[in-house]
């Protein structure tokens, strides 16, 4: 079960896939539920998942994609948080949970959001789905689409709400990138909206569902879901500052317990095993010449290698000093070469085991040289073969 890579396919940070399985790495916790991802957004490393690839019942979960969607409308200004929105009869009569919309009542986008976010309406939602593609199933193939631009490989929406249907699924691998995105894709709505504690419309107040937000004041998001299918299940995510300085967020998902109780304590064990177990080591900064290479044809003789954003890696505690990197280089290099091609790799090992590459970057460009200089440097390359 344990694990600990660096950037799984997910987009996060600047390293590629390590090893599958690491013996140097504490093992996670007994966590109860049918699948789990924790990963860490500020290195990019996935510290401990099982079953992750599982395609299963994602209950109200499936309201992330609901909201992305409307945050992207937002953004591209299709839509206005104070807008105001039609309620349908069939948005009115959503089964479930709910936010108590009416028919003849206005309704704001940004109050539907809350509906959706905090009190996991489904009624919300559908209204939402309406207003974005007219009806809920052309929603879903909205979302559908969404989906397959974000990376998730593993996922089909039928609806918008996570009402069950055999083809409405995803594991928790997609619902780490898709939680990842909200997080960075739009992060004054994040904030805004999914540390959110209770919320009161129609003269109803309904807290959030997401416990971790009263027991744990670093957790500031994200969802709840649950179905008797599904299980209960919790995304949620907390930002820690380190000793360092370094902000660190985690971001767990655990799909498929047995109680409200259970979804809580599971997330709480695997955010605790994250931020104890671990520490995080900065390696080199952003733009910081790690190595050179030289150069030929080129209007400078050599290039300086690097990352494009400062390298961050989490180790088990007290092993940081037996972290070792080590530069591969690419072979002869012949300019131009701009800035940014992948011109060798990191290698990174702890005890001396590998357990990740990074790729290193040319942080500058190097022009081609002017006729002479090139037939100089043609003729060097000749004699070196």
């Amino acid at each position: 079960m344990g694990q600990l890579s660096l950037v799984l396919g997910l987009g996060i940070g600047v390293a590629t896939q390590a090893a599958a399985q690491s013996s140097v790495m504490p093992p996670p916790p007994e966590i109860g539920a049918k699948g789990y991802m924790l990963l860490d957004l500020t290195t990019g490393q996935t510290l401990a998942e099982f079953n992750s690839r599982e395609r299963l019942d994602p209950a109200s979960l499936t309201k992330l994609m609901t909201a992305y969607m409307a945050f992207a409308a937002l953004d591209s200004k299709q839509i206005r948080m104070d807008q105001q929105v039609p309620v349908s009869p069939y948005a009115w009569k959503a089964e479930g949970s709910r936010m108590f919309i009416e028919p003849n009542k206005p309704v704001t986008v940004e109050e539907l959001l809350y509906g959706v976010i905090v009190q996991s309406g489904n009624d919300a939602s559908r209204a939402i789905a309406e207003l974005l593609a007219g009806d809920e199933n052309n929603f879903a193939t909205l979302m559908n689409q969404q989906a397959k631009r974000l990376g998730l490989t593993d996922t089909n929406f039928k609806n918008s709400t996570g009402l069950p249907d055999p083809q409405h699924y995803t594991t928790a691998r997609d619902l780490g990138i898709l939680a990842k995105r909200i997080i960075t894709d739009f992060p004054e709505y994040y904030k805004k909206m999914y540390s959110t504690k209770e919320y009161t419309y129609n003269g109803i107040r309904q807290p959030n569902r997401n416990r971790l937000l009263w027991i744990d004041p670093s957790v500031d998001g994200m969802k709840t879901g649950h179905t008797e299918s599904a299980g209960y299940c919790l995304v949620s995510s907390a930002n820690r500052t380190l000793p360092n300085g370094v902000d660190r967020r985690l971001l767990s998902v655990v799909l498929g317990t047995t109680s409200d109780q259970a979804r809580t304590q599971e997330s709480l064990k695997l955010m605790n095993y994250g931020y104890q177990m671990f520490e995080t080591v900065k390696l080199y900064s952003a733009k910081q010449a790690i190595s050179t290479s030289e150069v030929y044809k080129g209007q400078a003789k050599e290039v300086k290698l690097g990352v494009n954003k400062d390298l961050l890696i989490n180790v088990p505690r007290g092993m940081a000093k037996q972290l070792k990197a080590t530069v591969e280089k690419k072979g002869t290099l012949i300019a131009p070469i701009p800035a940014g091609t992948e011109l060798g790799k990191l290698k990174l090992t702890l005890n001396g085991e590998t357990i990740g590459t990074v790729p290193l970057l040319a942080l500058s460009t190097v022009e081609e040289a002017g006729l002479f200089g090139r037939m100089v440097d043609s003729a060097k390359l000749w004699f070196e073969e």
